[in-house]
């Protein structure tokens, strides 16, 4: 297999964001292009994973870097699903972000088994205003 090559804030075009998020199956608004572009434009960590030109995988974050990390998105192509790609995203986001910052997440339902398998400590200490749209 090519050697995965791992990106930190580096260009990605929206149309690729939008095909890997349509085959990973996350939920996201992969019919509002200008929604996907401005959910990139600003976030403060995006972490790539790449084979050649391929994306087949992201971690989108929102961070200030010592404090507090929001990992908003997590995704990895079907087909890299159980072969380390997403442990490694969300390893290099925690190395970005150091030991300073905590890193929080909201699972969908189908990952709420993957994320104690990495390590991640599950919380019901949270509250949330839902988008209206």
């Amino acid at each position: 297999m090519t050697e995965i090559r791992y990106k930190i804030n580096a260009p990605i075009e929206t149309a690729q964001i939008i095909e890997l998020y349509g085959n990973c199956g996350l939920p996201r608004p992969i019919h509002d292009e200008s929604r996907i572009f401005e959910m990139f434009a600003n976030s403060t960590l995006v972490i790539s994973a790449w084979i050649n030109e391929e994306l087949i995988g992201i971690s989108r974050s929102i961070t200030d870097f010592v404090w507090c990390c929001y990992l908003a998105d997590l995704a990895v192509r079907k087909d890299f699903q159980k072969a380390g790609v997403g442990r490694k995203l969300v390893e290099l986001t925690r190395q970005a972000v150091s030991e300073k910052s905590m890193v929080l997440l909201l699972s969908v339902p189908d990952a709420m088994e993957y994320y104690p398998k990495i390590g991640m400590e599950k919380v019901e200490n949270g509250f949330i205003f839902n988008r209206q749209k």
